[in-house]
């Protein structure tokens, strides 16, 4: 299925390794132009081979000022963006009572503040051209709050609203604005948790295996073609079924 995307341009964040690359690597497939970023050079310029054209961005977007300085970077290079991928790593895993209070706002400059930095830097062009794309990453936690995980679970929830509320103000000016809930996927960090072996992480969910890189990568492209333009404002878990609630 052609998605009618090739020629246009995406920053793809915390795109050196895992989802974030799933996600750039399956936009160039469709005739994108991606910028990537991360933090480790190395790693950042090893991604970027596995994609024709691609623009590697040493950047930390973990906090508002990189993840700006990103987009920045990104529209530079590309000549402006048509699409966006707000995405990060994840805070410090921890409950109520083993968190500090101080360890709550670098969490939400994390996985909040940043998605909102990035998307202040790129929308407002998209809205004047008439045309965008903005794909957060975000977590299944924020449909089904996940045990010792107190910080990711407030931050993202919190840039879930965000999202949300972002794609009512723009949707008429042909902007898109969805997330997607990734739940265990066979990236590098899932592999190396489990010891090389993912099969026992796949028994609890319902297609009885972790999902694959590429197959996530394929749903946020699909999101970013015209084919999606009707669809905003969505949270859409890409879980394998593993979220049991009804919404």
């Amino acid at each position: 299925m052609d998605l009618g995307l090739s020629g246009k341009r995406a920053a793809i964040a915390a795109s050196s390794a895992g989802l974030g690359l799933a996600a750039a690597q399956a936009l160039a497939a469709e005739g994108v132009q991606v910028a990537i970023c991360g933090r480790d050079p190395e790693r950042l310029h090893a991604a970027a081979a596995t994609i024709a054209s691609a623009v590697a961005i040493e950047a930390d977007v973990g906090s508002v000022d990189g993840a700006q300085a990103f987009v920045a970077q990104a529209s530079d290079a590309l000549g402006g963006l048509d699409i966006l991928v707000p995405n990060a790593g994840g805070p410090p895993p921890g409950t109520f009572a083993s968190t500090p209070l101080d360890a709550y706002l670098p969490a939400l400059e994390l996985n909040l503040l940043s998605t909102i930095a990035m998307c202040h830097a790129a929308v407002p062009a998209m809205r004047e051209r008439g045309w965008g794309r903005v794909i957060a990453i975000t977590s299944i936690s924020v449909r089904q709050p996940v045990a010792q995980l107190i910080l990711s679970n407030t931050a993202r929830a919190g840039a879930t609203a965000f999202l949300k509320t972002l794609a009512t103000e723009v949707a008429p000016h042909g902007v898109t604005v969805n997330s997607v809930q990734p739940g265990l996927h066979a990236t590098g960090r899932l592999v190396r948790l489990h010891g090389g072996d993912v099969a026992a992480a796949g028994a609890g969910i319902p297609t009885g295996v972790v999902g694959r890189p590429e197959d996530f990568g394929a749903i946020v492209a699909f999101l970013c073609s015209d084919a999606a333009r009707f669809v905003t404002g969505a949270a859409i878990p890409v879980d394998g079924g593993a979220a049991s609630g009804l919404q």
